[in-house]
């Protein structure tokens, strides 16, 4: 299998360059001096859309051929993926059509709407409603994470993070179905290969971890379940997962309470509002999880990956 390269991220960051926004790196003292790290934030939730997906989208989307424009484009999303692909779908004069779970946040079915995509809901399994309608249609699917142009997009997250710290120590990631830690793990190898790569998947959806340890791709049966919805992807892709195994991803998995309580302490001491998907990381690093341990004032840049959580989501976490 050919791995994404360096050269497929910087075309995708030239691509989007205009399009998606240069989010920026920032130092909180309130966590360095909790953690005994010097603690850098990647703020994707100031992204277009609220989330890093944007990236891949708009790269994905390019890529298609005049009669896949013409015909339109499906996926399946908990929600950003849906708003990513929305938009550049939309910005790019192509229909998108989306098959999200029943019990998707509201706030994120109602934006994956107001960017132009047409959204189906459904209690069942979603790839077989996407099936029925790629086949009924004549759609192109979309993947959220399995797919070189959406790894080289969310690649362009750490592109730019070594861009702003050329000496980074480590870098965490929260774990879905693994896009953003392939893109990570592409650029980080080749741009700074002694940094360590951290990710983090809820206990409840550890299909990555599952994988790793299983030597192929794993489907989670029963379904995912956690409060990290953005962490729910069903299966480790078989290109992330080579990905994340070729290039020494640390791959950890912690339960939802954590995951939590960093998302409240991201809100309360930086004021940065994320997700529940995007604290994984911070949880991690709180709770020690990293072996070894790393060592006292390292430079870490931890990816806030998305900001999509609305009032009624937060009152039911509080």
């Amino acid at each position: 299998m050919a791995l994404v390269s360096l050269s497929d991220v910087k075309s995708a960051r030239a691509l989007i360059a205009g399009k998606a926004y240069l989010t920026p790196t920032v130092r909180s003292k309130n966590l360095s001096a909790l953690l005994g790290v010097e603690l850098y934030l990647k703020l994707e939730p100031m992204q277009k859309t609220g989330s890093f997906k944007v990236r891949g989208a708009i790269n994905k989307i390019a890529a298609l051929t005049p009669d896949e424009r013409k015909r339109g484009v499906v996926t399946i999303s908990a929600g950003n993926h849906a708003q990513g692909v929305a938009w550049a779908a939309t910005n790019a004069g192509v229909k998108s059509t989306f098959v999200m779970p029943a019990d998707a946040v509201r706030s994120k079915v109602e934006a994956t709407r107001a960017y132009g995509g047409e959204v189906f809901q459904t209690g069942g399994v979603l790839m077989d409603t996407l099936r029925e309608l790629q086949a009924e249609r004549g759609l192109t699917f979309v993947p959220p994470f399995d797919d070189p142009a959406i790894i080289a997009g969310a690649g362009t997250v750490t592109d730019e993070i070594i861009d702003d710290m050329p000496d980074v120590d480590a870098i965490v990631f929260s774990i879905g179905g693994g896009g953003l830690a392939s893109g990570a793990a592409v650029v980080a190898r080749a741009r700074r290969p002694s940094a360590r790569l951290i990710g983090v998947e809820p206990t409840g959806a550890s299909a990555m971890r599952q994988s790793l340890d299983k030597g192929e791709p794993v489907t989670l049966n029963p379904l995912p379940k956690t409060l990290a919805d953005g962490l729910a992807a069903p299966f480790a892709g078989a290109i992330t997962l080579e990905h994340v195994r070729e290039h020494g991803v640390e791959v950890y998995v912690l339960p939802d309470e954590p995951i939590i309580s960093a998302m409240w302490l991201l809100i309360e001491r930086t004021k940065v509002v994320a997700e529940p998907a995007a604290a994984a990381g911070l949880a991690a690093l709180l709770e020690k999880i990293p072996q070894p341990a790393l060592a006292a004032g390292s430079k870490v840049i931890c990816i806030v990956s998305g900001g999509n959580v609305d009032r009624e989501r937060l009152k039911t976490l509080a």
